[in-house]
């Protein structure tokens, strides 16, 4: 069932960045809006060795796919709106991920190099962002605890190695992703960013639905 999905999930994804492409928006949504709930299904199908982490990465996805909706309608309230659900989906990926580390993996070469890299980015975003300085700020803040607790849960022992890869490959690949949105949005609108962009997003958070499966 789950190679199932995945082949359906790759001809949306086809389907969503021709749509992007010809900039027909009225038409983006038929494909995004079930692209995005197949991560959720994904998770839903796979065992659940580790039951709390399930549920925190569940609600987690389903925050996603209301980003992903409002990110695909018109409007700067949509796109703020967008933003709150993503930030909070990433609160809840944050303590999912937490709930897989031990204390002593949260400090390392690894977790600087997230934190270098994030500032830079900020630094490179901040005098376009005008209203959106305080938004986009705590957003790069907490993407970068995501990406920090994926981190320390793939390096625990515990955790079945196959699990800590797709979860720390797929915070990699959604923190990417956010860098070519924020491209779009405050640098340089092109299709390049999609095209780039979602494949690396939706690529992260199947990982992610995947990781509930692997993990134990």
């Amino acid at each position: 069932m789950s190679l199932a999905i995945v082949v359906v999930a790759l001809a949306l994804l086809f389907g969503l960045l021709v749509e992007e492409k010809k900039q027909r928006g009225n038409r983006i949504l038929w494909f995004k809006a079930p692209l995005s709930c197949l991560f959720v299904l994904v998770a839903s199908v796979q065992p659940h060795p580790l039951p709390t982490y399930f549920h925190w990465v569940l609600v987690g996805l389903v925050l996603g796919l209301v980003g992903d909706v409002c990110l695909a309608l018109p409007g700067e309230r949509a796109f703020r709106a967008g933003l709150v659900a993503f930030l909070a989906g990433h609160v809840l990926y944050i303590v999912a991920f937490a709930s897989l580390t031990r204390s002593n993996d949260w400090i390392s070469i690894v977790a600087l190099v997230i934190v270098g890299a994030s500032v830079a980015v900020f630094l490179w975003l901040r005098p376009r962002l005008g209203p959106m300085t305080s938004p986009v700020g705590a957003y790069v803040i907490v993407i970068s605890v995501m990406l920090i607790a994926a981190w320390a849960a793939y390096c625990n022992p515990a955790i079945h190695p196959m699990g800590g890869a797709a979860i720390f490959v797929g915070a990699l690949l959604f923190y990417l992703s956010d860098l070519f949105v924020a491209r779009d949005r405050f640098v340089h609108r092109q299709f390049l960013n999609r095209l780039v962009g979602l494949p690396f997003y939706y690529a992260g958070q199947f990982l992610i639905a995947f990781s509930v499966g692997l993990v134990g």
